[in-house]
């Protein structure tokens, strides 16, 4: 999973530098909201981030008059986790989505205990709305429309067919709302036809809009691809998990791109409708790319690891006439910091228990985001980030590897035997953290 884009008030100048012009405040009071997630994009997969073989115009466009971040962290390496994260505004082990939902584990899904930053933009008078893939629960009781979304169309699994809409265990798998209800089409297409028909239905009103497509995540497929998954098919036997096109950096090319032309759809459908200056987008990915297709440059390895190649992921904000074209943000931001930030611009009541904390000063001030320790895990693997140092963890048995990501962004040099005293520090900051985060975990959500 890849990356998000949120559009934003504020006045960003080139070089990371982000400062505040004449006015320190939003000329939009109460801005709409669209938060557009892609699935497994990795670092290097977009045209403003070095890809010179994918075509991506529309997102490259919006970096250019908006803000590009080079220091975006998905809070997962895989799926679930970091929509968890996104969505409570917290570390996703709090909430007990800590692995990936599968159709196996049906009793599993969001607590309806939880706040979504739906349920809070809901509370400040938006229409919500849901376009894509949920992946936080397959019973009925845990489908979006429960979790503070006034509408939603999309597939309740981690990836599905994109033309038979069929999950990766052979089920039929595209909902609206909370029924089981099929639809023809490109789910990528299908995904944007909706997001445009919510836009103009709800022009008049203010809506926050959440997208999270399927692309580039496998089946690799494209528009002309044939349908490989059918209902009660076994994969690997009926089907091949991936899809049947033998050139999967093709297809995932064409993914991306598609994808890239949907968002331009979107952009323009708020041009037209005057909207643009009133909506803050933001587009970011849920984790980085695969290890065999997509990338990930220049960082280390790739989706389901703790290394910076399966969490730093592309992030743009967009905003006409509040953001400053061509800004770069260094700031390091991760996916819960999005719930505060999109409320807070909201002029909404944020709550007390995030771990995220709001972007809104950086973006409308220029302030800098305040000094914090970030952490991630993944199964036996750990990591804490404690301002240019990072600390690794693969295994208990392991010696811990240490890297200065100002001076090694590639994690090539471990520095731990030059810096024992840190090595033990931050290993014991990992380890409370650990600890403290799994004392919130709820067992089986009711």
């Amino acid at each position: 999973m890849r990356f998000t884009t949120i559009v934003i008030t504020g006045w960003i100048l080139l070089n990371g530098s982000l400062q505040s012009c004449n006015s320190p405040e939003s000329k939009v009071l109460k801005p709409n909201i669209i938060v557009i997630m892609a699935d497994d994009l990795g670092y290097g997969d977009l045209g403003c981030y070095g890809n010179q073989e994918i075509q991506t115009p529309h997102l490259d466009r919006m970096a250019a008059e908006g803000i590009r971040f080079t220091d975006y962290h998905s809070n997962g390496t895989v799926c679930s986790p970091t929509r968890a994260a996104l969505l409570t505004g917290k570390y996703q082990q709090r909430t007990g989505i800590s692995f990936v939902v599968t159709v196996a584990k049906r009793d599993l899904g969001l607590s309806l205990e939880e706040t979504t930053f739906a349920e809070s933009m809901k509370s400040a008078g938006y229409i919500t709305g849901i376009f894509g893939k949920w992946h936080l629960g397959y019973d009925p009781r845990f489908n979006p429309v429960h979790q503070g979304f006034d509408e939603y169309v999309g597939f309740l699994a981690g990836n599905v067919d994109y033309h038979s809409h069929v999950d990766q265990a052979g089920y039929e798998d595209w909902w609206r709302g909370d029924q089981l209800i099929p639809e023809e089409g490109y789910t990528t297409d299908i995904i944007t036809t909706h997001a445009v028909d919510f836009i103009k239905k709800h022009k008049e009103k203010n809506f926050l809009l959440y997208i999270p497509h399927e692309a580039p995540h496998y089946p690799y497929q494209g528009r002309a691809s044939k349908a490989d998954r059918q209902v009660g098919g076994e994969p690997g036997t009926d089907y091949p998990v991936r899809g049947s096109e033998e050139d999967y950096q093709a297809m995932h090319r064409e993914m991306i791109e598609v994808m890239d032309e949907g968002i331009g759809n979107i952009i323009q459908t708020l041009k037209e409708l005057d909207l643009d200056r009133k909506t803050l987008v933001l587009f970011c990915s849920d984790n980085g790319a695969t290890r065999d297709v997509g990338s990930n440059a220049p960082f280390r390895d790739s989706k389901g690891t703790v290394w910076e190649g399966g969490h730093r992921v592309p992030a743009i904000a967009w905003w006409p006439e509040t953001i400053k074209p061509r800004g770069v943000s260094h700031e390091t931001v991760m996916s819960m910091d999005l719930f505060p930030t999109i409320v807070g611009v909201a002029g909404g009541s944020i709550p007390e228990d995030l771990d995220g904390i709001s972007m809104k000063n950086l973006l409308i001030k220029g302030e800098s985001l305040s000094e914090r320790d970030l952490y991630w895990q993944y199964k036996s693997q750990r990591a804490i980030r404690s301002g240019e140092w990072k600390l690794v963890s693969l295994a208990p048995e392991e010696i811990p590897q240490l890297f200065n990501l100002k001076n090694d962004p590639e994690e090539a040099h471990n520095l731990a035997k030059t810096n024992p005293e840190l090595v033990i520090e931050l290993t014991q900051k990992l380890t409370d953290w650990e600890k403290e985060v799994n004392n919130h975990i709820k067992s089986s959500p009711q």
